[in-house]
């Protein structure tokens, strides 16, 4: 029942889809495990690294969405969540690519993403690993590894520091300043 469940429904996961690209998992068990005693930052770093991938904190993330060169197109973010939670706010103009449903975001996003001089993914932070996903999604798909940065922070670090979020769809117009959050 649960089979037939799946194949009606519109979000349903491709059955012989390998979601889990390369050997991340097994790459991040061992990284993570052999740097037992570093701070966070630099567990995830080491993580990335061993992936291909480049780490961005909240400076880095701030800084590229202000460069000139994200209104020509060559800096890109790209929301790594899900439908529900891109519409109800994402940083400007991100693209979205639910890496569990490439196919519908990857005729946009894609082209995007291989003219880009930095592409930024980021999911909602902290423990979430979609981005990390993702950017090896991308990355398998031909987008240089040494253009891509994994905002490790996140959604909920990007509107805990009140930048700009758009709600809706990407380019909605629908821009505000992230509130604090209520207490």
């Amino acid at each position: 029942m649960a089979l037939g469940a799946n194949a009606l429904s519109p979000r349903g996961l491709k059955l012989t889809r390998n979601y889990s690209p390369g050997n991340a998992v097994a790459a991040s068990h061992s990284v993570v495990a052999s740097t037992i005693g570093l701070p966070p930052s630099a567990n995830l770093e080491k993580q990335f690294r061993a992936e291909g991938l480049r780490l961005a904190d909240s400076a880095l993330a701030a800084h590229l969405f202000t460069d000139p060169k994200r209104e020509q197109g060559l800096v890109v973010f790209v929301d790594a969540r899900d439908d529900e939670h891109y519409r109800a706010g994402h940083i400007p103009g991100a693209f979205q690519l639910d890496h569990y449903h490439p196919e519908n975001y990857l005729a946009a996003v894609l082209p995007a993403s291989q003219a880009a001089e930095q592409v930024v993914v980021y999911c909602k932070g902290g423990s979430c690993e979609d981005s990390e996903q993702t950017a090896i999604f991308l990355r398998d798909a031909g987008v240089p590894k040494d253009r891509l940065f994994v905002y490790a922070g996140g959604f909920d670090e990007w509107s805990a520091r009140h930048m700009p979020i758009e709600t809706g769809e990407r380019n909605s117009g629908q821009v505000t300043s992230a509130l604090p959050a209520a207490k």
